[in-house]
C-alpha cells in the first residue's frame, strides 16, 4: 500500500508537471498544483517543506527510479561495460517526458543557494548507475567513479537540452565520446600503476587511497566517507 504522504507527493508532482514548462519550478507552479488537487498550500508543504525545490528534487528522483527499473528489466549482458554506462545515461534521459522540465530545473539549481541540491541530485543519479551496474569499489575509487560520471552526465544533459537531431542521435554519440575520453584516462592510470619506475612513488598515495571508505560504511553518520581504523 502506498503511504498517504507518498500518494500526496505523487499527486502534487503529477499536477505540477502541467505548470512547470510555463512557470518553472516556482511557487506559482507549486500553488497551482496544490489547487488542482484540491488542497491548500500549507497542506502541500507538509510533504514538500521547501515547496518547488523539493518538488523538483522529487521529479528528479522519479526519473532515477525509472532508470533503475529499466536497467533491471533490460538485458545488457552482451554490452561492454562502457556501453552499459552509456545505456544507463540514455535510459535516464529517456525517462524525461518533456525537456522543458529539465531545462527549468537547470535554471533552478544554477542559483547559488540551490546549487548544492542540484549537485547532490546528480551525484545520487551517478551513484545509482554504478550501484546497479555492480560496482563493488570500497576505497577512494568509489568517489572517483561517481565524480567522473557526474561530469560526463552533467555535460551530456546540457548537450541534450540543445540537441535537435533525430532521436537525439547526436547526444548518444556525445556520451560515447565522453566515456571514451574517461576510459583513456583510466588506461593511462593503469600504465602508471604498472610502471616499474613510477610504482614506488605511488606507494604512499595508494595506501592513503585504500584507507578511504564510502559513506555506506558509516550508516549512522552523515559524513562523506571515513578512514579505516588502524589495527
Amino acid at each position: 500500500m502506498t503511504p498517504p504522504d507518498q500518494s500526496l507527493q505523487d499527486q502534487l508532482l503529477d499536477a505540477a508537471l502541467m505548470h512547470v514548462p510555463f512557470d518553472g519550478w516556482t511557487d506559482a507552479a507549486f500553488t497551482a498544483a496544490a489547487k488542482d488537487i484540491g488542497i491548500d498550500t500549507a497542506m502541500a508543504r507538509t510533504v514538500f517543506p521547501r515547496g518547488p525545490v523539493d518538488l523538483a528534487l522529487a521529479y528528479h528522483a522519479r526519473g532515477d527510479q525509472a532508470m533503475v527499473h529499466r536497467l533491471k528489466s533490460e538485458d545488457l549482458s552482451n554490452l561492454k561495460f562502457r556501453e552499459k554506462i552509456a545505456a544507463a545515461v540514455r535510459f535516464r534521459l529517456e525517462a524525461v517526458e518533456d525537456r522543458e522540465l529539465v531545462r527549468r530545473g537547470t535554471t533552478l539549481f544554477s542559483l547559488p543557494h540551490h546549487a548544492p541540491d542540484g549537485a547532490r541530485a546528480v551525484w545520487q543519479t551517478c551513484d545509482l548507475i554504478w550501484t546497479e551496474l555492480g560496482d563493488t569499489s570500497d576505497d577512494v575509487n568509489w568517489y572517483t567513479k561517481r565524480a567522473t560520471l557526474a561530469g560526463v552526465y552533467s555535460a551530456t544533459v546540457l548537450y541534450w537540452l540543445g540537441d535537435n537531431s533525430p532521436d537525439h542521435a547526436a547526444t548518444w554519440a556525445f556520451v560515447d565520446r565522453r566515456i571514451d575520453d574517461v576510459m583513456q584516462i583510466e588506461t593511462l592510470k593503469a600504465k602508471v600503476r604498472d610502471s616499474a619506475i613510477l610504482k614506488p612513488f605511488l606507494a604512499g598515495p595508494n595506501w592513503l587511497a585504500s584507507q578511504i571508505k564510502p559513506p555506506a560504511k558509516m550508516p549512522d553518520l552523515d559524513l562523506p566517507g571515513m578512514m579505516k581504523p588502524r589495527k
